[in-house]
């Protein structure tokens, strides 16, 4: 079942870039050529949550998107995922 996700892009990793990373065989065969997109959940937090966050020490939430193109870091995304059978990974079905 599809969900929506929204997320602040922390990191790209192209498909060249693979080999340099140790992902997990499943992740690595989903990814095969396609990028692999580090978000922060929830997307871009403003300073007051930022504040907040760091008093309560809570962790970013990351999530890991498998898409067919890339992103720049810093950018937020939209996306409409869908469930893979790592945690926390999501094979990307729209960006918006």
């Amino acid at each position: 079942m599809p969900r929506e996700i929204t997320g602040e892009v922390i990191h790209v990793v192209e498909p060249g870039e693979q080999a340099e990373y140790e992902l997990d065989e499943t992740v690595a065969g989903l990814a095969d050529s396609r990028y692999l997109l580090v978000c922060r959940e929830g997307g871009v937090p403003s300073v007051f949550e930022r504040v907040v966050a760091f008093f309560k020490r809570e962790p970013i939430r990351p999530v890991t998107l498998v898409a067919d193109e890339g992103f720049e870091e810093g950018v937020e995304i939209e996306a409409t995922v869908d469930f893979t059978t790592v945690d926390g990974v999501y094979e990307v079905i729209e960006i918006e």
